[in-house]
């Protein structure tokens, strides 16, 4: 984590778009906060208050939301109680469809993956939650609906010094996105042997569906790798005219990125029936983009860096 400035940050998201949306309610919160770093007086006083930044669901705008929080056992979570509505409130929605957050702590700020706790965990953690702040237990109290419990999970550790060249720039990226891929393949197999194992011991067929963990980690993988590729999509044709010699070059990692686009399309396709989803097709998905994406990693660094290492990066 680091503190706020107005640089992009090195790990890739969707954040590089206008200001995003604050509601008249919110925004004297949202500019307290900020000036203050962190502490704001009113209804929010005293309490544990940080910032969260998604991405529209449907409109795929920014929206900025001051959220209480509770850390239980190194977790940073925040609760969907909406005020103890029977609707979840639009910014969970919002982390579902796209996970990659931006959450501002203090005079921190960091990008995070949301992801929502499950069945006994999110039993547990809620009953914690309530026993700090008893107020969400009144809340789920006034509702049939299942308060949400959301882990702000930072999606790296921020690099203490800014890249100096686009060679180091794009290096970062790509070992973020072999971090992400090995974390997803790591706990896809975890879950298919407890899932194997459990089916054995019942004497049934494993039954098929994936945890919503899983969909929220993939989903912020799939989702980074589709903008990080968009982005040197862009930058290709200044790069081709500055570079002729590596027009061919260019060229074939543009195909390489609409190989990896469609894998990770089918990965997503397979994401959205969650509790359909046959595991062992989603794993099959997942060494597909790992030979696929390792390989067009490794050759696009092996041209590329020479090449971007001679281009710098403002460090103001």
């Amino acid at each position: 984590m680091r503190a706020r400035t107005d640089e992009t940050p090195d790990t890739p998201g969707p954040f590089d778009r206008p200001e995003p949306h604050v509601s008249d309610f919110n925004e004297p919160v949202v500019a307290e906060f900020r000036a203050n770093g962190g502490r704001v007086g009113g209804m929010f006083e005293g309490g544990d208050l940080l910032l969260l930044t998604t991405v529209g669901a449907r409109s795929g705008h920014e929206h900025t939301t001051p959220l209480g929080y509770v850390r239980v056992d190194g977790r940073l979570l925040v609760i969907g109680s909406a005020g103890g509505s029977d609707r979840h409130p639009a910014w969970y929605h919002n982390l579902l469809a796209h996970p990659m957050v931006r959450v501002e702590l203090g005079t921190e700020e960091f990008a995070a993956i949301a992801v929502p706790a499950e069945g006994d965990d999110r039993d547990a953690l809620f009953a914690e939650v309530a026993r700090r702040v008893p107020g969400y237990g009144d809340y789920q109290d006034g509702t049939e609906r299942i308060l949400p419990v959301i882990a702000l999970e930072p999606m790296a550790e921020e690099e203490t010094t800014p890249a100096a060249n686009l060679a180091e720039a794009l290096v970062r990226v790509h070992r973020w996105l072999r971090g992400q891929l090995l974390r997803v393949r790591e706990e896809t197999d975890a879950y298919l042997a407890d899932r194997d194992e459990r089916a054995a011991r019942e004497g049934a067929v494993p039954a098929p569906g994936l945890t919503l963990q899983l969909r929220q980690h993939c989903l912020g993988f799939c989702e980074s790798l589709h903008t990080h590729h968009d982005k040197e999509e862009m930058m290709f044709p200044a790069l081709a005219e500055r570079h002729p010699h590596l027009a061919d070059t260019l060229r074939r990692l543009s195909e390489e990125h609409r190989t990896v686009d469609r894998i990770r399309a089918d990965l997503q396709a397979l994401l959205a029936g969650l509790a359909t989803a046959d595991p062992r097709a989603f794993g099959a998905e997942l060494d597909r983009m790992s030979r696929e994406l390792e390989a067009h990693l490794d050759h696009e660094e092996a041209t590329l860096l020479p090449v971007l290492a001679a281009i710098p990066l403002p460090t103001g």
